[in-house]
């Protein structure tokens, strides 16, 4: 059974445990995620400044988490992660649905994010459980390079 709970800035090194766990598998990609270079120090100056995290765990055990920040009228959620070993169980989706209601208790009417377009599972994962791209843009790296992202939403 997973439960949530939210994360203080205690919390900044299991989030980055979290969201390193869950990154690896895009170490060793042409373009890496920069959640890999994300620090504790870096999480937990975040979250003092009002990033939030959701942290799902199995009885005691933590499974997965999700960073997010509530923003004029939507609430925008990043670094979904799953560790790999739960990953397609159904783990990121609870996550989902649980970050719906934080959105209803927040008054937020809709949930954003950005997805690499190259990553199609992320982009089906959020499009199965009604997500919407609502737009496209290039992210440009300091390395010269660039990376398409879409951006999707949900209405709730």
């Amino acid at each position: 059974m997973i439960h949530f709970r939210f994360a203080d800035h205690s919390d900044s090194e299991l989030i980055r445990n979290l969201m390193v766990q869950a990154f690896t598998e895009y170490q060793n990609s042409k373009v890496p995620s920069s959640a890999m270079q994300e620090s504790t120090a870096l999480i937990e100056v975040a979250l003092e400044n009002g990033e939030q995290a959701l942290i799902a765990f199995d009885e005691t055990i933590p499974v997965g988490m999700v960073r997010f920040r509530v923003r004029n009228d939507v609430l925008y959620f990043f670094r979904l992660s799953v560790i790999p070993e739960r990953q397609g169980q159904g783990v990121a989706k609870r996550i989902l649905q649980e970050l719906e209601k934080v959105a209803k208790d927040n008054n937020r009417h809709s949930i954003v994010c950005r997805v690499r377009k190259s990553v199609i599972r992320n982009v089906h994962l959020y499009q199965s459980i009604g997500y919407q791209v609502f737009d496209q843009e290039v992210v440009h790296k300091p390395e010269g390079i660039d990376i398409e992202v879409v951006l999707m939403k949900k209405k709730v």
